[in-house]
């Protein structure tokens, strides 16, 4: 894989023309203080953040939190027409776990049958990525398989030297932007390519947490008893999503038609969450799960045992977003912790 150098100096030149053939998404710092990706409308007045974690990731982008897929009228039936809200889009700026999450994503949503709005936007997405030379505080994703560093599936993979970037390609779109905008990039020496090496292996080492998944995977595998964790979460979890809506994986949702009038609608899709107190009860009022008990047991099963044993890999990224956003401590760091604490003869 040949390497290029871009001057930190090119960099906000060389997104300004990459925004001419599209929208330009990158982690941006608001007013608040906050960095959220965020459409770039104006590099004077919005600030590129790619020192801070984005609080959210780009799930929103790809598979927005409420989306029209169709309008409806019924006149002498109903007819269904579906809504067309993609536009070609430059992300810039996200986090290895990030674009692991939308590679898994393009998995789900290719189940059975392409989901054709997510694909949709999909296909008009360029991916640039930006290596974590620093993991954040809440980070693991070094143990998730995710990061700091991605050997494929992005379009560009940049990496802080400090002075510049190194830039890599690892698909044909990236390689396009490289050789259309070759005026900013210079061909990478053999010094540069050794302290982009020296950078990864400072960041692998440089984890403020130590989450052994691969262990609790195991035990999850040997159908250890659980309940005792499940009840202790269980007990914590206030029921408000948070961890499903940050969580740049979860893709639970609903469908519902809201009528405009007598004979015209809207067809919308909304995120769910499977620790929603509503999300298995039954028409008649029924719930077949134990909530008092069992209110977070699926969310860490699917991610942690089913998903590894149908995808090969557990679909928790890493990005510790869920033990930011949830105040009863009912995390992934926290559930991993838990079960490896548990005595391996332990039940079955």
């Amino acid at each position: 894989m040949n390497g290029f150098i871009l001057k930190k100096d090119n960099l906000v030149p060389l997104l300004r023309k990459l925004r001419k053939g599209g929208r330009l998404v990158a982690p941006v710092q608001n007013r608040h203080g906050d960095t959220m990706f965020t459409a770039i409308e104006d590099f004077d007045r919005q600030h590129i953040d790619l020192k801070n974690q984005a609080q959210a990731s780009l799930k929103p982008f790809f598979f927005p939190q409420e989306e029209p897929l169709y309008t409806y009228q019924n006149k002498k039936g109903y007819d269904f027409k579906p809504v067309n809200s993609s536009e070609p889009t430059i992300f810039f700026g996200l986090r290895s776990c990030d674009l692991t999450a939308i590679l898994y994503m393009d998995v789900i949503f290719s189940q059975k049958s392409p989901d054709p709005f997510y694909f949709e936007r999909r296909r008009e997405a360029v991916l640039i990525s930006l290596g974590c030379s620093r993991p954040f505080a809440n980070c693991f994703c070094n143990n998730s398989r995710s990061g700091p560093f991605l050997e494929y599936g992005f379009d560009l993979q940049f990496t802080d030297l400090g002075h510049c970037f190194f830039v890599e390609a690892d698909r044909a779109r990236g390689e396009e932007l490289l050789e259309r905008w070759s005026c900013y990039f210079t061909p990478a020496t053999e010094e540069d390519c050794r302290n982009k090496y020296q950078v990864v292996l400072e960041a692998r080492s440089s984890f403020k947490q130590t989450v052994h998944v691969d262990q609790a995977i195991k035990k999850l595998t040997a159908d250890i008893d659980l309940e005792s964790i499940w009840k202790e979460l269980s007990s914590r979890c206030q029921d408000c999503g948070g961890c499903a809506y940050i969580c740049p994986t979860c893709t639970c949702f609903t469908i519902v038609d809201q009528p405009v009038d007598d004979t015209h609608g809207t067809r919308l899709r909304q995120w769910d969450s499977c620790t929603f107190a509503g999300f298995t009860r039954m028409a008649g009022g029924h719930n077949p799960v134990d909530y008092a008990d069992h209110a977070i047991r699926r969310r860490f099963l699917h991610k942690l045992k089913t998903d590894v044993e149908k995808h090969g890999r557990p679909s928790c990224v890493g990005c510790g977003r869920c033990v930011g956003i949830c105040f009863g401590g009912v995390d992934m760091i926290r559930f991993i912790k838990m079960v490896n604490e548990l005595p391996a003869e332990e039940g079955k």
